[in-house]
């Protein structure tokens, strides 16, 4: 057999989703623009060549391990919450007050890797930029239609604005991770959830 059809039938040689496993956590630390090839091989455990085999350029990796962080618990605690509770109001607490929990759990990375992840990308990287914008706007938007819901419903008063309130908590979220990242702990910001949650429209 050549050597080329001997390369094609061998194995990897690695675990895929354990090298993703560390990717995940190293761009959650040091977000995309930070984190090179060489440190992001390093990590994984795998030659640059296996690297573009298994995953192709950085910026798909870093893609596939955003997607597959919006699926772990970490990641989808706010649209669980969102789908779970009966109420808006429940659904915001739950999310406030995990978010309060999760982003400053020590078993992974301080705040959310998809805020973290977007700070100081460069122009050339645009795309990567328009990606975790589209995230957050699609949360965003998810926030509009459960607050616009709960109006409908008689949850919310007539004169309440979906919309402010979903960009609201969305802030006060963003500003719950940044501070985790800064070193807050769980009970500050559980304190922080809840000033917003005093906040609530009646």
């Amino acid at each position: 057999m050549s050597r080329t059809g001997t390369a094609r039938g061998r194995p990897r040689g690695f675990d895929r989703d354990a090298a993703l496993a560390q990717a995940t956590r190293l761009f959650w630390e040091r977000g995309y623009e930070a984190t090179s090839v060489g440190e992001l091989t390093a990590a994984m455990g795998i030659r640059p060549g296996s690297l573009y085999a298994a995953f192709g350029d950085k910026k798909s990796l870093f893609k596939e391990v955003v997607l597959a962080y919006g699926d772990c618990p970490s990641g989808a605690f706010m649209r669980t919450a969102l789908a779970e509770e009966p109420t808006a109001y429940k659904a915001f607490e739950r999310i406030l007050r995990e978010a309060a929990e999760l982003y400053t759990d020590p078993s992974h990375p301080a705040g959310c890797l998809t805020i973290s992840a977007a700070t100081n990308i460069s122009p050339q990287d645009a795309e990567v930029a328009t990606f975790l914008h589209g995230l957050r706007d699609l949360q965003l938007q998810r926030f509009e239609n459960r607050f616009r819901a709960a109006q409908e419903d008689g949850e919310l008063p007539r004169d309440a604005d979906p919309r402010a309130l979903a960009r609201f908590y969305a802030t006060v979220i963003l500003g719950i991770s940044q501070r985790a990242r800064d070193g807050a702990d769980a009970a500050e910001l559980a304190q922080t959830a809840e000033f917003a949650l005093a906040a609530w429209p009646t």
